[in-house]
C-alpha cells in the first residue's frame, strides 16, 4: 500500500516537470499544452509510471473547478479599452460562431461514425470551442505580435466561448437522454436566461468586491486573494444554483474587476495568472491519466478526418459566415480561422458522456481526445508560419521621443499636506480612483518616507509628492478628491 507522502511526491514531480517542460516550447516550439499532455499520458496506466486512473467524474470535477480560475484568471488578465473595438464581433464568434462550427462538424462525424446525428451534433458541441492560453502562450513563444484589432478578438473569443459550448453540450446531453422532455423554444428561453442571470450577476460581483477590498483592510496581505477565491466560488454557485451560467459570470467579473482600482490589484493579477497556470497544468495531467494510448490508434483514421473538416471548413466556414458584415480583411478571417487551438475543454467536456452513460461515450471520449492532440500540435506549431504567409503580423514601428526640458520633471511635481480635515484621511489610495496621470510617488510621514501602493492609507500631517502635467486637472483632483 502506497503512503501518502509518496503520492505527494509523484504529484510534486509531475507539477514539476510539466512547469520545466515550458522552457522546451520556448525554445523548440512546441506547444506547452501538448506537453502537459504528454507528461499525463506517460504517467498513465499504459505509462512509465502506471499509475492507473479512470475517473471520469473526478476529472470532470476537477476539470470544472480548473475551468472556473481559467477563466476568471484569463478574464482579470483582460483590459475593457482593448477589448471594447472589437466586442461585437467577439461575440458573435463566441456564439454563432460556435454553433456553426458545431453544426459543420456534426455533418461530417455523422456521414463518418455510426452515430445519430444528435450524437454527431453533440461531438460537435464538444470540439466548438478554443483555447485562449494555448494560442496566446504560443505566440508569445515565438515572439510573433500581431496586428491591433486581431489580438483583442482573439482573446474576447477564446475567453468568452466556454460558456457556449458547455451550454450546447450539456443542452444536447438532456435531449439525447431524455428525448421529448424540452422543447425548442423551451431551449431558447434556457439559452437567454443563463447568459443573461450570467452576464448581470459577473458585472455586479465585479462591481461590488473592488469596494469591499477596499474598505476591509486586512491585517495580513495573504486573505486577500484568499477573498477573492472565495468570492469566485460564490459568484460560480449563486450563479448555477439561480440558472444562469457560472463559466460566464466568472469571466465576466475578471473583466470587471479589471476596469476596477483596489488593493493589491497588481499582485492579484500576477497571483491569479499562476493559479490558472497551475489548474491548466493539473487538468491536463488528469486528462492525460484518463486517456488509455493503445486506444486511440483505433479512432486515429476518423479522429484525423475530422479534425482536418474542422481544421480546414467547419472553423473557417463558421468564422467567415459569423464575421460576413465586419471589417476584418479574408487575411485576418482566414489567420482567426486557423487560430481555433482546441484545449482543455473539449476533454473536460468529452467525460460528460461518460457520466450520462452514453453507448459510444468511450469512443467520443478518444475522437474528441485525438483530435485536441491534432489541434494543439499541427496548428500550435504551424501559428507563426501562418502569420507571417497571411500578413497578420504587426509591423513593428519605432517612436522617436522628445526628450524631456529637463530631467528632474521639476515643472510637474508638486508638494501637498494632508490636514487633519481632509477627506481622504484613514482611506486608501484604491479607494479614491485616482486619474492614472495624478501619480503620488512618495509619502513623507513624521520622519520617514513612504513609497506609496494602493493599500496605503492617508494619515494626517502626511505630505504628498505629486506629480501631474496638467496644471488645471491637479487642481481639480485636489478640490474633487482630496480636500
Amino acid at each position: 500500500m502506497l503512503n501518502f507522502e509518496f503520492y505527494l511526491f509523484i504529484i510534486g514531480l509531475l507539477i514539476f516537470f510539466s512547469a520545466l517542460s515550458s522552457k522546451l516550447s520556448d525554445k523548440f516550439g512546441i506547444p506547452v499544452l501538448f506537453i502537459f499532455l504528454g507528461i499525463g499520458m506517460l504517467a498513465g496506466s499504459e505509462g512509465l509510471l502506471g499509475i492507473h486512473f479512470d475517473n471520469a467524474q473526478f476529472a470532470q470535477s476537477a476539470g470544472t473547478l480548473a475551468l472556473i480560475f481559467i477563466l476568471f484568471g484569463g478574464g482579470l488578465d483582460t483590459k475593457w479599452k482593448v477589448i471594447k473595438p472589437v466586442f461585437k464581433e467577439g461575440i458573435i464568434l463566441a456564439t454563432l460562431g460556435v454553433l456553426l462550427t458545431a453544426f459543420f462538424v456534426a455533418f461530417c462525424t455523422y456521414y463518418l461514425f455510426d452515430f445519430t446525428f444528435l450524437e454527431a451534433l453533440l461531438v460537435g458541441a464538444i470540439v466548438s470551442s478554443t483555447d485562449a492560453a494555448a494560442v496566446f502562450a504560443i505566440l508569445r513563444a515565438r515572439g510573433v505580435a500581431l496586428k491591433k484589432r486581431l489580438s483583442p478578438l482573439l482573446e474576447l473569443e477564446s475567453g468568452s466561448n466556454d460558456p457556449m459550448a458547455i451550454f450546447l453540450t450539456i443542452a444536447l446531453l438532456q435531449i439525447i437522454t431524455l428525448t421529448g422532455a424540452t422543447s425548442f423554444y423551451e431551449w431558447i428561453f434556457l439559452f437567454f436566461l443563463q447568459f443573461a442571470l450570467g452576464g448581470v450577476l459577473g458585472i455586479a460581483f465585479g462591481l461590488v468586491a473592488p469596494h469591499i477590498l477596499n474598505k476591509i483592510h486586512f491585517s495580513f496581505y495573504g486573505l486577500y486573494p484568499v477573498f477573492i477565491v472565495a468570492w469566485v466560488l460564490l459568484l460560480f454557485s449563486i450563479a448555477a444554483m439561480l440558472g444562469g451560467n457560472g463559466f460566464l459570470a466568472v469571466y465576466i467579473l475578471g473583466i470587471t474587476l479589471n476596469t476596477k482600482e483596489f488593493v493589491n490589484k497588481k499582485n492579484m493579477i500576477g497571483f491569479f495568472d499562476g493559479i490558472a497556470w497551475m489548474m491548466q497544468i493539473g487538468v491536463f495531467l488528469t486528462l492525460g491519466l484518463l486517456v488509455f494510448p493503445s486506444q486511440l490508434p483505433e479512432v486515429a483514421l476518423y479522429g484525423l478526418v475530422v479534425a482536418l473538416w474542422l481544421l480546414l471548413v467547419a472553423r473557417p466556414a463558421g468564422v467567415f459566415l459569423s464575421l460576413i458584415f465586419s471589417k476584418f480583411s479574408w487575411r485576418e478571417k482566414t489567420f482567426i480561422s486557423w487560430v481555433g487551438l482546441r484545449g482543455a475543454v473539449p476533454i473536460i467536456l468529452a467525460t460528460y458522456p461518460y457520466i450520462e452513460g452514453l453507448e459510444n461515450a468511450q469512443l467520443i471520449f478518444n475522437t474528441v481526445f485525438f483530435m485536441v492532440l491534432f489541434s494543439i500540435l499541427i496548428q500550435g506549431t504551424t501559428l507563426p508560419f501562418v502569420a507571417n504567409i497571411l500578413k497578420v503580423k504587426q509591423t513593428e514601428v519605432k517612436e522617436v521621443k522628445k526628450a524631456p526640458s529637463s530631467p528632474l520633471f521639476y515643472h510637474t511635481l508638486k508638494q501637498y499636506y494632508i490636514d487633519e480635515n481632509s477627506k481622504v484621511v484613514d482611506k486608501s489610495i484604491a479607494e479614491l480612483e485616482i486619474p492614472s496621470d495624478f501619480l503620488i510617488l512618495l509619502i513623507q510621514r513624521n520622519d520617514h518616507y513612504i513609497r506609496p501602493t494602493g493599500s496605503t492609507t492617508f494619515n494626517k500631517n502626511d505630505i504628498l509628492l505629486i506629480k501631474c502635467d496638467n496644471s488645471i486637472k491637479y487642481k481639480k483632483v485636489l478640490e474633487k478628491i482630496f480636500e
